[in-house]
């Protein structure tokens, strides 16, 4: 069958749906791509915010109104939580997030996979087709132990599930086997890898066993939980494969706001946390969550955050407007903040993000650095193509028309600054255009 995998939300959601790629794949059913035809779609939705649940019922909607013949399936966390809607927007079968590693099976049984397709081209296997990525996203934990009193996924997700670890170490070294130079660590709660098996270290030990028993190129960590990582487990980069980048969700820089939310960390805390990991992870970007006009946050309050974000030279942020969510605690809390001041507060938050981004990306120029490239468009001239440094910048630099850099790691010179980029170099060219090798090798002129 011709099958369509979509998500929208975080990177959970992704890792998972390029997982049933591969093993829908592996099963000889075609994994298409936007603008082909498909028998089943499989789309995984998202309920962190009431923006992320509209979001999900749009899609839906588009989905059945584009293609009436086929059969969707919708999964997720919207799903989960409002399956009775879910269903009334003509979906065929809701699939809650505690079934969802067993949705091959799921689907199976329901009837929606008929015998697979004979597989025609290269396209249409994982690697090609689902999201034609470089970068392979790993579900290594599902389920989260935090109470965080503004966050639905606890409820929709469940308690923390660890992934056996020889279950991991062979997706990982599956994917390195498939093509894919980056596999990235995800899970809603990943700092807690392993503690339902009573290992408090597990993510550690995780992490050292894939460098140690895989040749994945490069290896990162998705997003952290402050309070879970021990000092120790920055040595780990001492490898380098494992990519110098930490997602460290803050979701407020002052102290008083981060006790409503129940955010089992402080200013201190924080901060001392960054600066040991700064001492060993040369090149180390870290970037950071922040949610504005959380209950009862005051102009005060806001203005301590704000300073202290600003402080911690961070190299992104994720910025949220505070969205009430039916079943947590912060829904019913007194003082919520006017809409009007939330939104006036996340434009500050946002410009200075954009302006730590630039500093950040802008201390790189002049430095030789490993680029990844994804993806190119080309142009009068030739290709422009576009990448990810280790530590989560993005590089564009110029080829000639018969140059492919996809999925190819090169020693990059940062030569120039782009609006949301930096300019590359690879060092070898001395600003030449490269040409192409009858051995797929690189040369320069």
């Amino acid at each position: 069958m011709r099958v369509r995998l979509d998500s929208v939300g975080c990177r959970l959601n992704i890792g998972e749906m390029e997982e049933l790629a591969l093993v829908l794949a592996g099963h000889g059913h075609r994994i298409v791509g936007p603008g082909d035809v498909a028998d089943l779609f499989v789309f995984n939705t998202c309920a962190v915010t009431h923006v992320a649940a509209r979001k999900s019922r749009k899609v839906l909607r588009q989905i059945r109104r584009d293609h009436p013949h086929a059969s969707i399936v919708a999964t997720g966390c919207y799903a989960d939580l409002s399956a009775a809607e879910v269903e009334r927007l003509g979906v065929d079968m809701v699939v809650g997030n505690r079934d969802k590693d067993q949705l091959a099976d799921q689907l199976a049984v329901a009837g929606l996979l008929r015998d697979a397709d004979p597989i025609g081209d290269a396209d249409s296997t994982p690697f090609a087709a689902p999201h034609g990525r470089t970068r392979a996203f790993v579900k290594v934990q599902d389920g989260c132990d935090n109470r965080c009193t503004f966050c639905i996924v606890t409820v929709a997700r469940g308690d923390s599930r660890s992934r056996p670890l020889e279950t991991v170490i062979a997706q990982v070294r599956h994917l390195a086997q498939l093509g894919y130079r980056e596999a990235v660590l995800t899970g809603v709660h990943l700092g807690s890898y392993g503690h339902d098996h009573d290992d408090r270290h597990g993510l550690e030990h995780l992490v050292a066993a894939i460098l140690d028993r895989t040749d994945i190129p490069r290896l990162r960590l998705s997003s952290l939980e402050p309070w879970d990582i021990r000092p120790e487990l920055f040595d780990l980069w001492r490898d380098g494969r494992l990519q110098p980048h930490l997602h460290l969700p803050l979701q407020s820089g002052c102290d008083a706001t981060l006790r409503r939310m129940s955010r089992r960390t402080s200013q201190a805390e924080f901060s001392a946390l960054v600066a040991a990991a700064r001492a060993v992870i040369s090149d180390l970007a870290v970037s950071t969550d922040v949610i504005v006009g959380f209950p009862g946050e005051t102009d005060e309050e806001f203005e301590e955050s704000i300073e202290f974000i600003e402080s911690m030279a961070f190299s992104r942020l994720h910025v949220f407007r505070y969205s009430p969510r039916a079943g947590t605690t912060a829904a019913s809390m007194s003082g919520q903040v006017d809409p009007s001041v939330a939104q006036r507060r996340s434009r500050r938050l946002h410009t200075l993000g954009a302006d730590l981004e630039t500093s950040f990306r802008c201390a790189m120029l002049g430095r030789k650095t490993e680029v990844l490239w994804e993806s190119s468009e080309s142009f009068d001239a030739g290709k422009r193509w576009s990448g990810l440094t280790g530590n989560y910048v993005r590089v564009v630099t110029d080829t000639g028309r018969e140059i492919d850099l996809r999925n190819r790691a090169t020693v990059t010179e940062l030569v120039d600054s782009l609006p949301g980029a930096l300019y590359g170099l690879c060092t070898a060219t001395r600003g030449r255009p490269c040409e192409a090798d009858p051995n797929d090798q690189l040369v320069f002129s």
